[in-house]
């Protein structure tokens, strides 16, 4: 089962230490792997166009109400026909009171984002925030996933499900439950992150790294 929260960077930070590693069983390839756990039994549905999805079931009153709100906005005729994605992933916000929000656009180089490195005091609350915006297509079972490593050591990976949704014009925000920074001289140092947006079908709509230090305070 998909976890419920952004322990995005920092469930398990004690692992980060040589004799935490050592007291811990060897990992199986399952925990060694980077990509999303597939839940058992499940298979996303077959690819349908706005068409197909519309005229389908048309019996059922409760999935016409669901598909009508699913799709409301698509035929605005927002999507640059030149652009034939499904998904645009736009910004990545990282939110905590006491401080400024960090926006990082993802819609450019994201060679840099690695270099600009996130500060984060240790113990308090944030969020992290997804922006997105989808056409062409209803883009079902989209999920954001991350992998955190430390000294070239994996220490965490989680993933999130964000939800279905229809093309419209206006972009779609996902926020992760608030979590807490852990505290103290081991959680302590500099992180880096490997971040990716994908759907039920597997197709990768973005990838990308970025990184970021607990410290004792934010500056």
């Amino acid at each position: 089962m998909i976890e419920s929260c952004v322990t995005v960077v920092f469930k398990a930070l004690i692992y980060s230490t040589p004799s935490a590693m050592a007291e811990s069983e060897e990992p199986s390839q399952q925990e060694l792997s980077e990509e999303p756990e597939e839940t058992p039994g499940y298979k996303p549905p077959a690819q349908k166009s706005l068409k197909e999805i519309q005229d389908q079931d048309q019996e059922d009153e409760s999935l016409v109400r669901y598909k009508q709100m699913l799709l409301a906005g698509a035929e605005s005729g927002s999507a640059d026909p030149s652009d034939n994605r499904r998904v645009v992933v736009q910004k990545m916000i990282f939110m905590s009171d006491g401080r400024e929000d960090i926006e990082k656009d993802l819609t450019g180089d994201l060679s840099t984002l690695k270099k600009e490195t996130i500060t984060i005091k240790e113990g308090v609350e944030y969020r992290l925030k997804i922006v997105f915006k989808v056409q062409h297509e209803i883009v079902s079972g989209l999920r954001y996933h991350h992998v955190v490593s430390r000294k070239g050591l994996r220490v965490d990976k989680q993933s999130f499900m964000v939800g279905s949704y229809g093309p419209k014009a206006e972009s779609h925000t996902y926020v992760t439950p608030v979590e807490e920074a852990p505290k103290g001289l081991m959680a302590r140092g500099d992180y880096s992150v490997k971040s990716k947006f994908l759907d039920d079908d597997k197709n990768v709509h973005l990838e990308w790294q970025w990184s970021f230090a607990i410290k004792k305070d934010w500056n």
